[in-house]
């Protein structure tokens, strides 16, 4: 069952004017905080303890394990000597047992993936993401108007690339509608795109996109559940890791409704390498992660900030931290001077202790800490000895994660990616349709350049024809009264005619002949 403390054990001080237990009030941890100390302090142990002592309570809690150190809140712990000598200092009796984890890794190899749509990113955070200047931020922000007017859903990346294509070809047109998009930007962003999925930044985009309530659910025994992000490669694209975990506070502030100030938060989201947030952050963006921490905490969700120095967060949001634990830090350069002065001035004095050199002095498992008090008003800093944990210090081992995620309430909801018609397949599916409206007018135009061709190719052979009968009947017309007049016998003899007369003369000759010698001999026999 829920602990029934009114706040979370974070340790035991010896201070004058502030010995005693130190405890972060469950009613006031929605005021968020920080965690700050350099590396190798005991910040991640106090992340730890935290993160247990919260789900004990019955509160979700959403980290993020940057070096893959906190996965070991899956796992019971087993204390040696010297931290069961510790805690006993402190009148605690360790009850070595895990939190109830869920793992979750944007790249689905570490934990169960996480997903959300271009769409549900918007302009300012992808502009962030992909590092653009604010002429490319405009045309990005052409471009989601664009999507929006012309039912164009933008789920993934390649949905992205689509509408620079579609917004490039149309460009004159959109430019007269919303404004001028020039090719240079298109190809600037076409080429931040590229290099954000060599990043490995494609597999954050698409669906399922994730649903808050698996990350916000309590199990049957009360515990909230601990939600691990496995960000040992993330952090190698920090401008992502940075982008993803403002996105994520984004959809907590826009979904949950108001609760004021309940008794004890509704999820405690830790926000690990916090300065990686603020870096080169434009002026627009920072307004909004100063708006979304100044009225997050009245949907109920503390956000803490866990980061080297104090200094790194701005201002205008570390005024709003309200619960603050302070690890070692050395300051051997001006910067760190100023640092330190900082994150000194940032707490409410002890008497009994100058407060910028019990930070150069502290131990490992050592912190100052000052938390709001009843009243809303800061304690005054004590140094305390930080209490050990219940589960193990260290790494879970990969069979240890993978039992976990088999055993996952949500498993099995988002490895499969679900690919439905979007911007890509709509804008395919038109310039297909246009390629064949295009394909169709081109053969109905050859096809009538065809049929007038054939028409003049008959209409010549028509008016050949008709010039060849007019010169057969003009020849005709002149050689037709020839044929009329009777035809001239020739006088010219054949050689059968010849041959024939010669013959008949011979003929004649001989038979003269006969006849003569027949009636001259009569006569001389007389």
């Amino acid at each position: 069952m829920p602990d029934a403390a009114p706040g979370l054990f974070l340790g035991q001080s010896d201070d004058a004017g502030a010995a005693g237990p130190q405890h972060l009030l469950f009613h006031r941890a929605n005021r968020h905080g920080v965690v700050a100390g350099a590396t190798g302090t005991g910040k991640t142990v106090t992340l730890q303890i935290m993160a247990q002592g919260f789900s004990d309570a019955g509160v979700p809690v959403f980290c993020a394990d940057v070096k893959g150190d906190l996965s070991g809140i899956c796992v019971p712990g087993a204390p040696n000597e010297k931290l069961l000598a510790r805690a006993a200092s402190m009148g605690l009796t360790l009850q070595p047992r895990a939190a109830p984890t869920v793992f979750w890794d944007l790249y689905g190899q570490k934990g169960h993936p996480i997903r959300t749509t271009v769409s549900e990113i918007g302009p300012l955070l992808l502009a962030r993401m992909l590092n653009l200047n604010e002429v490319q931020e405009g045309v990005l922000s052409v471009l989601f108007h664009v999507a929006d007017t012309e039912g164009l859903l933008l789920l993934d990346l390649d949905d992205l690339r689509a509408m620079l294509v579609y917004l490039g070809e149309n460009a004159e047109r959109i430019g007269r509608e919303v404004g001028n998009v020039a090719p240079a930007s298109i190809a600037s962003i076409q080429r931040a795109i590229l290099q954000l999925e060599q990043q490995g930044g494609d597999a954050f985009f698409g669906e399922p996109a994730l649903r808050l309530e698996d990350m916000m659910r309590t199990g049957l025994d009360g515990r909230g559940q601990v939600n691990v992000l496995d960000a040992t490669r993330l952090m190698g694209s920090p401008r992502l890791y940075a982008v993803f975990l403002l996105w994520l506070l984004s959809e907590l502030f826009e979904q949950l409704p108001e609760v004021g100030d309940p008794d004890r938060p509704r999820l405690v989201f830790f926000f690990d390498e916090a300065h990686l947030l603020f870096n080169d952050t434009p002026a627009a963006l920072r307004e909004k992660v100063d708006q979304v921490v100044r009225l997050i905490r009245s949907k109920g969700v503390g956000v803490y900030f866990v980061t080297q120095n104090p200094a790194d967060i701005p201002d205008s949001v570390l005024a709003q931290l309200g619960n603050r634990i302070q690890h070692a830090l050395r300051a051997y350069t001006p910067a760190e001077q100023r640092g330190l002065k900082a994150a000194s001035d940032s707490f409410r004095p002890n008497p009994a202790f100058d407060t910028a050199e019990a930070i150069q002095s502290l131990g490992v498992g050592e912190a100052l800490v000052s938390t709001l008090d009843d009243k809303g008003a800061p304690t005054v800093v004590a140094r305390t000895s930080i209490r050990p944990p219940d589960s193990r210090l260290g790494p879970a081992t990969d069979a240890e994660r993978a039992a976990v995620m088999a055993a996952s309430p949500v498993r099995g909801l988002y490895e499969a990616v679900v690919d439905r018609d979007s911007a890509e397949e709509i804008l395919a599916a038109r310039r297909g349709e246009q390629d064949q409206a295009a394909a169709d007018a081109k053969l109905a135009e050859a096809r009538v350049k065809a049929d007038a061709v054939a028409a003049r190719d008959a209409e010549k052979a028509a008016v050949a024809r008709e010039k060849v009968q007019a010169r057969e009947q003009a020849r005709y017309d002149r050689e037709a009264p020839r044929a009329r007049a009777p035809a001239r016998r020739s006088t010219r003899e054949t050689p059968v005619e010849a041959m024939t007369k010669s013959v008949l003369r011979t003929a004649g000759s001989t038979i003269t002949r006969e006849l003569l010698r027949g009636v001259l001999g009569s006569f001389r026999r007389r």
